[in-house]
C-alpha cells in the first residue's frame, strides 16, 4: 500500500514526487515508467546507428524518465498566454507563481547561469503588429538539451533513494476502490490511497481508455498540424538574441485561420519523433556552444478542432502523419521554392541547396500530404514572418512534414486537477489542460500540494 502512486515520470510526474518527498511527511510514493531509467535513454539516430526511425517498441526519445521532454531543448515559459490553461483552475497569479517555483528548482538543480529572455519592452512587438502578426508575452528559460539533461539527472538521483522507481511497466489498467485504487501491471498490482495520473501526449490512447473505464467525463480537444521550418540562423538571429523563443500569431487573410511559430530552436537541430508508431518532426537546441550548427528551426503550426458529427481531432493528425510515413517512408523534406513552384524536391534539389538539412530526411511534396487548407496558411505566414525576418520565404528554407502536437481529450477535472473521484489526478499533457514542460512541472507541483493539504487536514 503506497500513499501515492504517480504514474508517468515525465515533468508532471516528477515534480510531484519532488513536492512530495520535500513535504518532509514520509510518505511512501511509487512511480510506474513505461520507459527507461534518464541514462539508458538512448536512441539510435542519435547514437547514428541508423539514419531514420526504425519505430523501437518503447520510443527513448518519448518515453522514460523525464518524459517527452527529456530531450527537448529545455524551453520553460512562464506565461499564461500560452502552454497550457492551468490558470482557469488555480488562478492567474498562482500559475505564475508555481511556474516561477519550478524555474526556481531547475536553477538549483544544474540550471543555474542560462539565461532568463523576456518579451518585456521589445520593440520587435511593434514590428510585428506593423505587418499583421502578434507576439505573445513570455518569460523564457533556455536550458538547453544538454543542460536540461544534467537537472533531470540531478532531480533523479536525490529522489531514487526517497522514491520506489518502477521502469519498463506498463501500467495496464486502474481499478477504484471505496477508499483506494489498485494499480495494475504486468509484474502486478499495486495500491495506493491517492493516484497521479501523468503520461503525456505519448499516454493519450492509454488515458483515453481509463477515462472510459472509470466514466470520467471527457471532451474533444485540438490537434496543431503543420511543417519545421529550417533556416539560416542569422535570418531570425535579431529575434533569437533577444527574444530566443519568440510566440507570433498570425491571422491567414484567405481563410482567418490562426498560424503561430512554436519551439524555435536557435543554432539548432530537426529531430525524428515516434508517437504510437508515427514518425513526426520535431526540432532541439543545445546550451553548449560547440554543439549549435548553423541552422535555425522552428515549427508553423495550425489548430483544428473537430466536433460534429466528426469527433477524433488526434486521429485527424494521425492520418496526415501516416500519410507523409506512407509517401517519404517517415519524415518528408522540401524547399520552399520547391512547394511554391509546384514541384516535389528531389536528393539533388537538396543537396544544391544552400541550407544543409540537419535531419535525414525524404526529398518530396508536402503538397501531397498536408491539406491545402493549411498549407495555404503556412506559405501565408511564410511570406509575413518575412516582412519581419527577411530571408524567412527564400528558395532555400527547408520545410519538414509532417510536425503534429497530437492533444489528450480535455478530462473533467476541477480547481485541485482532481477528477470525480477522491484521491484521483490528472495532470500533465494527459490531462488536456497543460501544453508545456513549465505548465505540466507546476500542475504536478500543485496536484502534490494539495495531497499534502488533504493529509494535514485528516491529521487535525
Amino acid at each position: 500500500m503506497y500513499d501515492v502512486i504517480i504514474v508517468g515520470a515525465g515533468p508532471g510526474g516528477i515534480f510531484s514526487a519532488y513536492e512530495l518527498v520535500k513535504s518532509g511527511k514520509n510518505l511512501r510514493i511509487a512511480v510506474f515508467e513505461l520507459g527507461e531509467p534518464l541514462e539508458n535513454r538512448r536512441c539510435p539516430i542519435s547514437e547514428k546507428k541508423v539514419k531514420s526511425c526504425i519505430k523501437c517498441k518503447t520510443c527513448a526519445i518519448m518515453s522514460g524518465f523525464g518524459g517527452a521532454g527529456a530531450f527537448s531543448d529545455g524551453k520553460y515559459n512562464i506565461t499564461n498566454q500560452f502552454g497550457g490553461t492551468l490558470y482557469k483552475y488555480v488562478g492567474k497569479q498562482e500559475a505564475l507563481d508555481l511556474m516561477k517555483y519550478v524555474d526556481s528548482i531547475n536553477l538549483a538543480y544544474g540550471g543555474e547561469g542560462t539565461k532568463l529572455y523576456s518579451t518585456a519592452n521589445t520593440s520587435i512587438k511593434k514590428k510585428c503588429l506593423e505587418n499583421g502578426l502578434h507576439l505573445l508575452d513570455a518569460q523564457v528559460r533556455h536550458l538547453g538539451t544538454d543542460i536540461n539533461y544534467v537537472v533531470l539527472g540531478n532531480l533523479y538521483n536525490d529522489l531514487k533513494d526517497k522514491v520506489d522507481f518502477y521502469f519498463k511497466t506498463a501500467v495496464t489498467s486502474v481499478e477504484r476502490h471505496p477508499d483506494s485504487y489498485t494499480v495494475r501491471t504486468a509484474k502486478g498490482d499495486y495500491t495506493c490511497k491517492n493516484c497521479i495520473i501523468s503520461v503525456g501526449r505519448s499516454g493519450s490512447k492509454w488515458m483515453e481508455t481509463v477515462c472510459e473505464d472509470m466514466k470520467i467525463p471527457t471532451k474533444s480537444n485540438r490537434v496543431d498540424i503543420g511543417v519545421r521550418v529550417e533556416l539560416p540562423a542569422a535570418v531570425f538571429s535579431h529575434l533569437t538574441d533577444e527574444l530566443y523563443e519568440s510566440k507570433i500569431v498570425y491571422r491567414t487573410e484567405k481563410f482567418e485561420d490562426l498560424v503561430r511559430t512554436f519551439c524555435m530552436n536557435p543554432n539548432g537541430v530537426v529531430v525524428n519523433e515516434n508517437t504510437n508508431g508515427i514518425v513526426t518532426v520535431n526540432g532541439h537546441s543545445y546550451e553548449d556552444k560547440s554543439k549549435h550548427t548553423e541552422n535555425t528551426n522552428f515549427a508553423l503550426l495550425v489548430s483544428k478542432h473537430f466536433s460534429e458529427p466528426f469527433k477524433d481531432s488526434n486521429g485527424y493528425g494521425e492520418s496526415i502523419a501516416r500519410l507523409s510515413n506512407m509517401l517519404g517512408g517517415g519524415v518528408i523534406v522540401q524547399r520552399f521554392g520547391d512547394l511554391v513552384r509546384g514541384r516535389r524536391s528531389t536528393p539533388s534539389r537538396i543537396e544544391e541547396n544552400y541550407v544543409t538539412p540537419t535531419l535525414s530526411a525524404t526529398p518530396g511534396d508536402l503538397s501531397l500530404v498536408i491539406p491545402k487548407r493549411i498549407l495555404d496558411g503556412i506559405i501565408e505566414m511564410i511570406y509575413a514572418l518575412d516582412k519581419v525576418a527577411p530571408g524567412t520565404a527564400n528558395d532555400d528554407t527547408l520545410l519538414y512534414g509532417v510536425e503534429v502536437k497530437f492533444y489528450n481529450m480535455e478530462v473533467e477535472i476541477g480547481d485541485e486537477l482532481r477528477t470525480v473521484y477522491p484521491g484521483f489526478y490528472v495532470i500533465g499533457d494527459c490531462s488536456g489542460v497543460t501544453h508545456s514542460l513549465s505548465h505540466a512541472s507546476a500542475s504536478g507541483v500543485q496536484v502534490a500540494r494539495n495531497i499534502i493539504n488533504g493529509l494535514e487536514e485528516s491529521e487535525n
